[in-house]
């Protein structure tokens, strides 16, 4: 827990930047509810609780935890949170479970982990949520009930059941996205959201639209602070997937909001502090009533953008939602379902991000496959599904790429002093002579088979040294290994020898545990020293040597 301390001459600005946040949060954590498909008093709980727990426990000074919509895109495929009589206290032990993942990992600091979600499956993913909220609003934004699940099913049999579109309610609707678009641009830019949301809204008892869905038709809203609640431990097993999703959504998008936003000190906030820190915001938010949050980039960017100096704007924002929810709860249930539906749109337009799917498809072939595949997963099947599959493709199609990139280059000692000339391999080996070859790219298990077939043949050779430079190689695996065992056994049939030079001394202790040293002979090692390339001349002139040796005995 960070120690907080009042400085009187910020104070003022975190404030200021907190109202802001909180008066924005209130609409925004209601939309991100209904976009999980739950009652949107638990969007209000989960920001309430979230937002200064997290300002109080993670690395990051301006980090706002809140609600977010791709976690809440991931709620909502849920089965459990979304049927049944124990659904909201699946909701509850779902913040619950993602809050104990991520605290874990940060107490671990296993902040390393979001380099294995590849950006091109985050950003195939978050355009696909994008579409999805678009999407997912139809039904409120129009008034047509669907009979579909799927949200891009649900809009093509909208579309072609126009006849059933409900007039007041796409007004209420188009209203939003209009006042949204038309406001925020101006001086109260910052709060056109919560503006268009209360002013659309007014529309229906203004003209008396019986026919327009609100709020408090679907679910009623207390206008009384949550009490704490144990969680169901009963409905464990259903949840962890989801929960293990949840985090690894959560963790990324807080991950792009610590690499983004300097402390007050100029350092940036440690990641894996960060992960605990939403793992206690999420705990809390279970345990009040609360939906599963995370690190939020619009609404970290709004807090600071409003002149936040320090923890205290985030802790100010909650205060402020708790006021508002005392306050006002009676009239929250008055908004009109399409308006919180355009609103949702709007955040889907917003959170496209078309420069880059440009920069990625410009990257090549295989990132363009892992977003395209996992934007389409995305929009077909379960969220969290959908991360799982996006990951393990991205590491398929890397190592298979990795796996074909391993080339084998020769160097050509010139002369004393001169350095070295590069050219590829040779496809035989050079009888007489010893041929210093240069591996590039991983030589794990997978590439090995391609290293394989681009060593020299030594089928038609005699008394030649091949030395394999393997400087830079913090370990090798027993594919690799079998590999030089076989090369060794060829080279031995032809009078040659295999050395290896420039090898560390982990790689070293492998060749003796593994029993490889036997096989290719202490002798035919040369340890890496501090000057690069030192052992590699030691091992070409005792090559050389030696191959006079046996040269002068052939003439004998």
């Amino acid at each position: 827990m960070m120690r907080l301390q009042i400085n009187r001459e910020t104070i003022g600005s975190d404030f200021v930047a907190g109202l802001t946040l909180g008066i924005e949060s209130v609409p925004d954590s209601m939309a991100s509810a209904v976009l999980a498909g739950v009652n949107p008093i638990h969007g209000l709980y989960a920001v309430m609780l979230s937002t200064p727990v997290g300002a109080l426990f993670t690395s990051s000074a301006f980090m706002s935890v809140q609600t977010t919509s791709a976690m809440s895109l991931l709620v909502a495929s849920t089965a459990a949170v979304q049927t049944g009589e124990n659904a909201m206290q699946a909701l509850f032990l779902l913040a619950v479970l993602t809050g104990v993942f991520m605290l874990a990992l940060g107490l671990l600091k296993m902040g390393w982990l979001t380099r294995f979600v590849p950006n091109s499956v985050m950003v195939g993913f978050i355009n696909g949520v994008a579409v999805l909220i678009i999407l997912g609003q139809v039904g409120d934004f129009t008034g047509f009930s669907s009979r579909w699940g799927n949200k891009v099913a649900q809009a093509i049999d909208t579309f072609f059941k126009r006849d059933q579109i409900d007039l007041p309610t796409l007004t209420v609707g188009i209203a939003t996205i209009l006042l949204i678009v038309v406001l925020q641009d101006t001086r109260i830019g910052s709060f056109s959201m919560v503006v268009a949301l209360i002013v659309a809204s007014l529309l229906v008892p203004l003209f008396d639209w019986d026919s327009v869905t609100l709020v408090e038709d679907l679910s009623e809203i207390p206008s009384i602070l949550p009490r704490p609640v144990l969680p169901n431990f009963s409905l464990l097993p259903a949840l962890i997937v989801p929960a293990i999703s949840l985090a690894i959504v959560g963790l990324v998008q807080g991950a792009g909001v610590s690499q983004s936003y300097k402390n007050p000190d100029g350092k940036y906030p440690d990641s894996s502090a960060d992960f605990a820190g939403q793992g206690v915001a999420n705990i809390a938010a279970g345990v009040f009533h609360g939906m599963p949050v995370g690190g939020s980039l619009s609404a970290t960017a709004l807090v600071v953008n409003g002149g936040a100096k320090s923890r205290w704007a985030n802790i100010f924002a909650g205060l402020v939602i708790a006021l508002t929810l005392v306050l006002f709860g009676s009239l929250v249930g008055k908004l009109a379902m399409p308006a919180l539906a355009g609103l949702l749109m709007v955040v889907g337009f917003n959170t496209l991000r078309i420069d880059d799917v440009k920069t990625v498809w410009n990257t090549g072939p295989v990132q363009q496959a892992v977003m395209t595949i996992t934007l389409v997963a995305t929009l077909i099947m379960p969220l969290q599904y959908a991360v799982f599959l996006g990951v393990a493709l991205a590491i398929i199609l890397y190592v298979f790429n990795q796996s074909n990139r391993i080339t084998l280059e020769e160097w050509v000692l010139t002369g004393e002093g001169e350095l070295p000339l590069e050219r590829s391999a040779p496809e035989e080996l050079p009888a007489d002579q010893a041929t210093i070859l240069v591996p590039y790219g991983s030589l794990f298990f997978a590439a090995a088979p391609t290293f394989e077939e681009q060593l020299p043949d030594p089928e038609n050779t005699r008394h030649a040294v091949a030395i394999l430079n393997i400087r830079g190689v913090a370990e090798v695996g027993s594919t690799f290994l079998e590999v030089l065992e076989r090369y060794v056994g060829n080279l031995r049939e032809k009078e040659s020898r295999l050395v290896l030079a420039e090898v560390s001394r982990a790689v070293r202790d492998q060749f003796v545990q593994t029993k490889f040293i036997r096989v290719i002979g202490r002798h035919n090692v040369y340890i890496a020293t501090e000057r690069y390339g030192e052992s590699l001349l030691d091992a070409y002139d005792q090559a050389n040597e030696w191959i006079n040796q046996v040269g002068r005995g052939k003439d004998g």
